[in-house]
């Protein structure tokens, strides 16, 4: 009798468990994450010289993904994972890179002028020889071995969010 009763409880559970999900996700009217319509997967894509300018790329995957002097003026790229890709001597002038998540990525020549890096995770993340005039990283998590070095040649304020790029990088 024990075993039946422990059947029809497994039983009930199986049944009783999808409708519960099932009656949650209509409740609280949950989106999945794959429902954006402009989420475009360019995981380790080459996108190299590429043309991205002015477009909205804002919740997208560009992880791993080679864009070797790619257009990305006036972009919108906020909340996208950029992890250990690559915009060298891409030009970014103007982009809004607000909330992403881009550890361990080479910014090295890039033009980040004007370019929104607030509350972004750039831990690890490479800014040598970038142009940085006007660049707001206010709240962005930066290694201080690459915020010191930025320091030195720092200047401009984003026209956008008014703040200095020495103040945005707590420059002394």
């Amino acid at each position: 009798m024990y075993h039946s009763i422990n059947n029809w409880l497994r039983q009930g559970l199986l049944w009783l468990l999808p409708l519960c999900l099932t009656g949650c996700w209509l409740i609280l009217d949950i989106q999945p994450a794959w429902a954006q319509d402009n989420a475009v997967d360019y995981t380790l894509a080459n996108l190299r010289y590429q043309d991205f300018s002015g477009k909205d790329l804002s919740g997208t995957s560009l992880a791993g993904a080679d864009m070797l002097k790619a257009n990305f003026r006036g972009t919108n790229l906020t909340g996208t994972i950029l992890t250990m890709s690559s915009f060298y001597k891409s030009d970014l002038t103007g982009a809004n890179l607000t909330n992403t998540f881009a550890d361990r990525v080479t910014f090295s020549l890039a033009n980040l002028t004007n370019a929104n890096f607030t509350d972004a995770l750039l831990s690890s993340s490479q800014f040598f020889d970038a142009t940085i005039t006007g660049a707001d990283f206010t709240d962005a998590i930066l290694d201080r071995t690459e915020v010191a070095s930025m320091c030195e040649y720092a200047d401009g304020t984003n026209p956008v969010t008014g703040i200095s790029t020495r103040e945005s990088l707590g420059c002394q």
